[in-house]
């Protein structure tokens, strides 16, 4: 039975860390990859889309303890223990959707966002992308550390699976459960671009999962 997004993870906070850094591939190197790609400039301000109980931002408040952060995610207690590892640092947590939250236009030299988005659509991603476009400043840039599908053919069987569950289960399509529908990281660069990044590039992978720098340039403009 699929269970709602915010449900899902709020059940498994408590042992949220732990799995994510012994079960997932890559991960005791890609969330210091992922920081490492961060502004380390003092009080440089990041969003951070799907930030769980902060594991990236751990390493990024290590290299730059100084920077103001903007955290979202829908669950309320990985907000919490989030809040509860940093109670000195710079960060203003918001319990929502990133799809609903307005980004202030400009306001952020760069955006991350680390195992979160392979739960969504092309073009949820794509509406979601155009936001944070427009809420970089000139030369700001999106960090994406997430999991992707091998090749189109299993893209496509992870969505057509989704679609039979939630048929079974009476499910509308625009509720948010949690199943893993990862793109290929071709379709995401190019739903990146379409968003209106040109400067998209593959910087590392561990197995399937890729770290992705789309860089919104002084020449590109919002539309």
């Amino acid at each position: 039975m699929l269970e709602k997004m915010d449900s899902f993870f709020e059940n498994r906070v408590a042992g949220y860390d732990e799995h994510m850094l012994t079960e997932i591939e890559g991960a005791d190197e890609f969330y210091k990859f992922t920081a490492l790609q961060l502004p380390a400039e003092a009080n440089t301000e990041v969003l951070d889309l799907g930030c769980g109980t902060g594991l990236e931002l751990e390493e990024y408040f290590a290299l730059n303890p100084r920077a103001c952060v903007t955290g979202i995610d829908l669950s309320e207690a990985m907000l919490h223990t989030l809040a509860k590892k940093f109670p000195n640092k710079s960060l203003r947590l918001i319990n929502g959707s990133y799809f609903d939250e307005p980004f202030e236009a400009g306001r952020y030299a760069a955006a991350v966002s680390v195992e979160s988005l392979h739960h969504f659509t092309g073009n949820q991603k794509r509406a979601l992308y155009k936001k944070v476009f427009h809420a970089l400043a000139e030369d700001g840039y999106f960090i994406l550390t997430d999991y992707f599908a091998e090749t189109d053919e299993l893209e496509k069987e992870y969505f057509d699976t989704l679609k039979r569950l939630k048929q079974a289960e009476k499910i509308t399509d625009d509720a948010f459960y949690h199943y893993d529908t990862p793109l290929t990281t071709a379709h995401e660069i190019e739903i990146l671009r379409e968003a209106g990044f040109s400067s998209v590039s593959i910087l590392k992978n561990w197995g399937a999962t890729h770290t992705i720098k789309a860089v919104r340039q002084k020449s590109e403009k919002t539309s």
